[in-house]
């Protein structure tokens, strides 16, 4: 059945969230055992799903704009949430690193995983984790469309992007490094 610009995508958008996750924890590349399955479980349903998802559903909005009126099919749908879940495992990944580097304590309402009792700094490798969950996700479902290396790409570029922002935004925030006026606009990369 084809969706059109109409139909409410989000339920079937947090549906294709628990599809992608027991893929993941199923995925025969990580021999995980009971504990590291039950870890990963975990760590994915308090880091990934927890905000708004605007990034992810956008993903869904702009293919409805791109197709112009056109009907979407279940298949397109599909794969733009599971693209969308992508961005948001990206996200998810940024998030814990700066949360991190910022010393912050709370995110989304509730401390930040960092913080949760015997999380700590295995919280850095959960991060490596999810960014390479993506790359997981992008090759059971688009490794055989043209497009899969350019989806590649663009993932890299935005965490290159990001990561770079970062930087920036560490080494000016050290005491008594206030000078901004060294930077100028389109020196700064743009955040997603």
């Amino acid at each position: 059945m084809a969706s059109n610009g109409i139909v409410d995508v989000r339920p079937k958008f947090e549906k294709i969230y628990l599809e992608l996750k027991a893929q993941i924890l199923a995925d025969p590349a990580f021999d995980y055992t009971v504990d590291a399955r039950q870890w990963v479980d975990k760590m994915l349903d308090y880091t990934v799903p927890g905000g708004k998802l605007n990034r992810g559903l956008s993903v869904i909005d702009s293919y409805r704009l791109l197709k112009a009126g056109e009907e979407i099919s279940e298949d397109e749908v599909f794969l733009g949430c599971v693209l969308g879940w992508c961005i948001e495992w990206l996200q998810a990944y940024f998030l814990i690193l700066d949360d991190i580097m910022d010393g912050s304590h709370t995110r989304r309402g509730q401390p930040c995983w960092f913080r949760l009792p015997k999380v700590g700094l295995i919280a850095v490798n959960d991060g490596i984790l999810l960014r390479n969950h993506i790359c997981r996700i992008l090759k059971m479902h688009f490794r055989t469309k043209p497009y899969y290396v350019d989806l590649l790409d663009l993932f890299n570029e935005v965490e290159f992007q990001t990561a770079s922002g970062q930087l920036l935004d560490l080494i000016t925030t050290h005491e008594g490094a206030t000078d901004l006026s060294k930077y100028k606009m389109p020196t700064l990369p743009v955040h997603c």
